[in-house]
């Protein structure tokens, strides 16, 4: 009897506190989408790297903000003006050290986020709208890294800013037009400084709001599981449950980047970047920054600069239309032994072609991107659509038997 009274007591408790919160917008969408969000309870440490993102995507705004009070949009400055905030700001090593390696950071917790989200198929149905939200964050935040690449001027900022901006000259009629446009003149110059700069302020407040989209949609219709099953049971609250276990994956990662940002700050840059930008003096070799490799090395397996554009787009168009030409019933990789062994293929496909950007436009290195490169759009545009009629095929077969 006394334990019938306290849990009714605690049961009014609750449903006076609930009552209260809704009465509060702001705190009824906290407490919906943060604390008492259903989730499922079967989710491991892999799920754990989307807000891990969400941190990183703070970290790099705040940071960059800061280094904005002191950086000098200006050609014939800026190189001194990021020398200044290592030298002579105070903390402004720091801030530089975060925010270079921040990036890094970021796109390592996105890139292990989708590839999870390719594994356990959180891009089929109903969910592809969540997926083409992540696809075009991800489009934003390459666009954003790149623009931000070239604010410190160094030589590899100015070569790459030239040799990437000169690839819209390979559109049809209005390409020269398009390149000069990116440039603000007739080079890569102190116009093409000021409004990478804008843009690069401007980009990542325009991931932030693309990342509430992204997370409504998600929450629209609750988070995937490794079982890749829809359901409404066995599902326990965000908080505490999942805070704690999100909180785990949290310290792991500030250890492993203070590791980088304490002890090795520009183990993941170019050290031709420390060198100002002369544009009289062209690098032996012209290298991105890793997370841009793999689009890099399909570019240049490609002969023809428009192909090679081409090739580019078609690398988003294929992760766009992946909800769409996906025609498995089973979303888990965990049950289709066939596309696990492909989703390790992909994976080490992308890691080749990693490997392949950052070497020389020669023998064999060309070959082996070329077929890398083969490989990587078979797995999106055949290996996808028809594996899902294979297996069920395999699955009526093996029931007639």
């Amino acid at each position: 009897m006394f334990f019938n009274q306290n849990t009714h007591a605690l049961n009014e408790r609750t449903n006076e506190r609930r009552t209260s919160i809704a009465k509060q917008p702001i705190l009824s969408l906290v407490n919906d989408h943060l604390i008492e969000y259903p989730t499922p309870s079967n989710l491991n440490y892999w799920w754990g790297f989307g807000s891990l993102a969400g941190i990183c995507l703070i970290i790099q705004i705040l940071t960059g903000i800061f280094l904005a009070m002191h950086y000098t949009c200006h050609v014939d400055l800026a190189f001194a003006s990021v020398e200044h905030i290592m030298r002579d700001v105070e903390g402004g090593w720091l801030l530089r050290y975060m925010h270079a390696n921040g990036a890094s950071m970021f796109f390592i917790v996105v890139y292990i986020h989708l590839f999870r989200g390719l594994y356990y198929g959180s891009y089929a149905s109903p969910r592809e709208f969540v997926w083409c939200v992540g696809v075009i964050i991800l489009l934003l935040m390459i666009v954003t890294a790149f623009i931000g690449y070239v604010l410190p001027w160094g030589q590899m900022s100015f070569w790459g800013a030239t040799v990437i901006t000169s690839l819209a000259s390979a559109i049809p009629i209005v390409g020269d037009e398009i390149t000069h446009w990116l440039w603000g003149g007739f080079s890569v110059d102190n116009a093409t400084l000021n409004r990478f700069f804008s843009l690069h302020y401007l980009f990542p407040f325009l991931i932030a709001g693309a990342t509430l989209v992204h997370l409504a949609a998600l929450h629209q219709y609750g988070s995937n599981n490794p079982l890749g099953t829809l359901s409404s049971v066995d599902k326990v609250p965000f908080y505490p449950y999942f805070y704690v276990k999100d909180l785990v994956g949290w310290v792991a990662f500030a250890i492993f980047y203070s590791f980088f940002v304490y002890f090795y700050p520009n183990l993941l840059g170019h050290p031709d970047n420390y060198i100002p930008a002369n544009p009289m003096s062209t690098p032996a070799h012209i290298v991105p920054e890793w997370y841009f490799l793999p689009v890099y090395a399909i570019l240049r397996s490609i002969p023809n600069k428009l192909g090679g554009v081409l090739a580019i787009g078609l690398v988003f168009v294929s992760l766009l239309a992946l909800p769409f030409i996906h025609t498995s019933q089973i979303r888990s990789s965990s049950f289709r032994p066939i596309h696990q062994k492909l989703f390790w293929l992909l994976l080490a496909d992308c890691l080749l072609l990693g490997w392949i950007g950052q070497k020389p436009v020669e023998d064999p290195y060309v070959l082996i991107g070329q077929l890398a490169s083969i490989f990587f759009f078979l797995y999106f545009l055949v290996f996808m659509p028809l594996l899902g009629k294979l297996e069920a095929a395999l699955i009526h077969y093996t029931k007639k038997v």
